[in-house]
């Protein structure tokens, strides 16, 4: 029994603590939010081994003050330089920079790959290319090789509208229901006009003309179309 009450005092703390540091942590991770989250992990973890909870927990909430007090530090535009790594650059107008591939310790074929995941299969149409501080390689294509934007051709697009989710794998989500203001009565009519019922419907959202779009659990059949092709011995 009190093994099981440290394990949900751990847990507990260490949950509590990432939610306290903010989501920084959890993202996509510098060098010294790695660091934290390492450190922090082997300090929550310890106690299993040493029976040392209240020591353990203690460390663990020093830790997270001092990620907080660093992050704060960041803030500021001269520490920033400082405590975090400038971007490397990979690619220079079209040109591969050698030396910014030689610091990252990353050869050609890794940054081409690289690359290709991100939708370029050449570097000539590339204006820069950098390695952030997190490891994430950002892309900037030369202008006359960017994708079209609506601005470029004088068209009036109308504001984006985003779905909001009503049902999600079967539960009502009531406070999107209270913001539309809209009755949980109003959804089950429209539920039920689709012959559905709520337990049965994996995505229900209300749409921008009204309406209300159910994606439900049911899977059609295909009939060996090609473009549902899967990869793999499990096709029929």
């Amino acid at each position: 029994m009190e093994t099981l009450y440290h394990g949900i005092i751990i847990f507990l703390t260490g949950y509590l603590l990432i939610r306290v540091t903010g989501k920084k942590a959890v993202s996509q991770m510098g060098s010294f939010d790695l660091l934290y989250i390492f450190v922090l992990t082997n300090i929550i973890s310890s106690p299993v081994e040493v029976e040392s909870v209240s020591k353990a927990l203690t460390y663990a909430v020093i830790i997270a003050i001092l990620y907080k007090i660093f992050i704060r530090l960041s803030l500021h535009n001269k520490l920033r330089w400082v405590l975090y790594e400038r971007p490397t650059v990979l690619i220079r107008n079209g040109d591969i920079d050698r030396k910014g591939l030689k610091k990252v310790r990353m050869p050609i074929n890794e940054l081409l790959s690289r690359l290709r995941v991100k939708g370029y299969a050449d570097t000539q149409y590339i204006a820069m290319a950098t390695m952030e501080e997190t490891g994430i390689i950002s892309v900037i294509p030369k202008s006359e090789y960017r994708p079209i934007q609506p601005n470029d051709l004088n068209l009036k697009i109308k504001k984006e509208y985003l779905p909001i989710p009503l049902i999600m794998d079967g539960q009502i989500i009531y406070h999107n229901l209270k913001y539309l203001r809209l009755e949980q009565k109003w959804l089950i009519n429209e539920v039920e006009k689709a012959g559905k019922s709520v337990e049965d419907i994996m995505l229900a959202t209300f749409l921008e003309n009204g309406t209300l779009f159910i994606d439900d659990n049911e899977i059609k059949s295909h009939k060996n179309d090609p473009y549902y092709y899967t990869p793999g011995k499990d096709n029929k």
